[in-house]
């Protein structure tokens, strides 16, 4: 589990113009004439040094000496063939050519910060989070409203994927992944484990029970992943059932065979902690009072570098209580849970 683009590279051409045509490749309507620019550590180390009237206290905000300073610079001069700097023992002075190209230098470097700053507020503002499709279906999605009351200037991208997706990608801020919470390289945080039993609806809850003893065939079909079928039997002490053809209608999701097993095809296997609201509001009982779990957990996980964002640490708060209140809501569940063998 690691638990994104448009291309920009777009030339826009049809206007006619009396300009040469070149025939280098690449060059066309590039202005292959025009000089190329000086060294742009030149040019970083000359803004700074014009803008605070000390190449110390350049050296300072640059991170680097007087000397690294004193030597771009020069060099800057020399490629421009302008003497820009009048060095005096104790200071430096602008020269006339040099005032003017400070202007505009400290000008484009505000336009540059400017704009990385708004680039940085709008990814501040912005949570792409990647889950299965259960718990995003289930789960999430009815309390995202919540996260927006407290925080309505963020928005929120949910992605429902089977698979998991590289989080050094940065396509996505987190994931919530189901698992034992050992991915490197990132922070993950338990959420509630993952359990499961049989859930039916209200008016199958009778035939239902037939499905107790694995060795005598029931009136229901059985919906869901056949794995958690036989971990919950041997939970209730049979370690060798023989499934094959009790199954209904087969689902690529868990939440699929929650909705089959709400309208009556069957009895599923699920978790009573993400579909707790569809318990609460009577179209799912519980068949029986024990669970079963595969000993794995929900978890909230990020790059362990994004721990410090503000929009990681309001979404990992928010999402904590949430799931809190639910394994809360939830512990006769968890405390019935039995792991695999």
């Amino acid at each position: 589990m690691g638990i994104g683009n448009g291309n920009n590279d777009i030339l826009t051409t049809g206007m006619k113009t009396s300009q040469p045509k070149f025939r280098g490749t690449g060059q066309a309507g590039l202005g292959a004439g025009c000089r190329p620019l000086p060294s742009l550590q030149g040019i970083r180390a000359f803004e700074a040094a014009a803008r605070l009237g000390s190449f110390a206290q350049a050296a300072h905000e640059l991170g680097t000496t007087s000397a690294s300073v004193s030597y771009h610079v020069r060099r800057l001069e020399k490629q421009v063939g302008i003497l820009l700097f009048l060095r005096h023992s104790q200071s430096v002075e602008l020269t006339g050519p040099g005032k003017l190209l400070a202007a505009e230098a400290v000008n484009a470097f505000a336009l540059l910060r400017a704009g990385f700053a708004s680039a940085r507020d709008a990814d501040d503002s912005h949570l792409a989070v990647t889950m299965l499709p259960s718990f995003g279906t289930a789960w999430l999605t009815p309390r995202l409203g919540g996260f927006r009351t407290k925080y309505p200037e963020l928005t929120i991208a949910v992605d429902l994927s089977e698979a998991a997706h590289d989080l050094t990608e940065c396509r996505f801020d987190a994931a919530i992944r189901n698992g034992h919470g050992r991915w490197p390289g990132l922070r993950a945080i338990e959420l509630f484990p993952s359990v499961f039993t049989p859930l039916c609806a209200p008016t199958l809850l009778e035939a239902a029970k037939s499905i107790d003893d694995p060795r005598i065939r029931a009136d229901v079909p059985l919906l869901g992943r056949q794995d958690w079928w036989e971990l919950w039997y041997r939970t209730r002490g049979f370690d060798d059932v023989a499934l094959a053809g009790r199954f209904g209608t087969s689902l690529p999701v868990e939440h699929l065979d929650i909705a089959a097993a709400i309208s009556g095809q069957g009895v599923a296997i699920g978790s009573p902690i993400l579909f707790a609201g569809e318990i609460a509001a009577g179209k799912l009982v519980p068949v029986f009072e024990d669970a079963a779990s595969d000993g794995r957990s929900f978890w909230l996980a990020y790059p362990a570098v994004s721990e410090r964002h503000v929009k990681i640490a309001r979404f990992r708060e928010w999402l904590c209580d949430e799931a809190s209140i639910a394994r809360n809501a939830a512990s006769a569940w968890v405390a019935t849970k039995s792991a695999a063998a």
